[in-house]
């Protein structure tokens, strides 16, 4: 009998010379993938990449009502959740891009539109006409489909401020600038509540029609 033999050497061996050891069950094995990848969802999904529904038309004809997109969540830098604190921004919010943000008025809803203005701007609409610090907004993405134009004193959708955006703010507005509640109804966005910019449609579906729109698969969002 061989001396200095320890516990190990008493391991069994296979055909390849290679410890046999229990495998794990097959149960464990899903639960542990399971577990995996749903971490990994959640951390994407927290700070890089997350997908939204479009529900209303307020962005339309830019976003249908039934368009699925997805959003970059790291852009503007990564925000710590339930605060406003942004780190290692890459870029910061600008006029023109499409935003999701954490409604003001309701911190459980998401909305999105497109910014109008940033901090230090002054804001007004004459007669549904912008104007950014006294000059034409180049309103390139603006849809308009009812011709009345309605007083400031009844209604700020058609004639508002002129105001001025504070500090670490964005004025916005939705697309559909007839139908659209925003902004102009209540008031600022916080850039610390800003979740990411809109960058593609990757999925569409037309309800009334009950089909999907194939066109709009993979579009981008300007």
């Amino acid at each position: 009998m061989a001396r200095g033999k320890t516990k190990l050497d008493t391991l069994p061996l296979t055909n390849e010379g290679v410890l046999h050891r229990k495998k794990k069950s097959t149960l464990r094995e899903y639960a542990e993938a399971i577990a995996i990848a749903l971490f990994l969802a959640l951390f994407i999904r927290t700070f890089f990449v997350q997908a939204f529904k479009i529900p209303s038309g307020s962005m339309m004809p830019t976003l249908q009502i039934g368009d699925h997109i997805l959003v970059n969540k790291f852009i503007y830098g990564f925000r710590i959740p339930y605060t406003k604190i942004r780190l290692l921004p890459f870029t910061k919010p600008k006029r023109g891009d499409v935003i999701v943000f954490v409604f003001p008025v309701d911190h459980r809803k998401d909305f999105i539109k497109r910014i109008i203005a940033v901090e230090g701007d002054v804001v007004e609409i004459r007669n549904k006409r912008i104007y950014i610090n006294g000059s034409p907004l180049k309103d390139e993405h603006g849809y308009y489909s009812d011709p009345r134009v309605i007083p400031g004193s009844l209604d700020p959708r058609d004639n508002f401020g002129p105001v001025r955006v504070p500090k670490d703010h964005l004025f916005v507005m939705g697309d559909n600038r007839d139908n659209s509640r925003d902004s102009r109804y209540w008031g600022f966005v916080h850039v610390g509540m800003v979740k990411g910019k809109a960058f593609l449609i990757y999925y569409s579906w037309d309800r009334k029609r009950h089909r999907i729109r194939w066109s709009r698969i993979g579009d981008l969002i300007h």
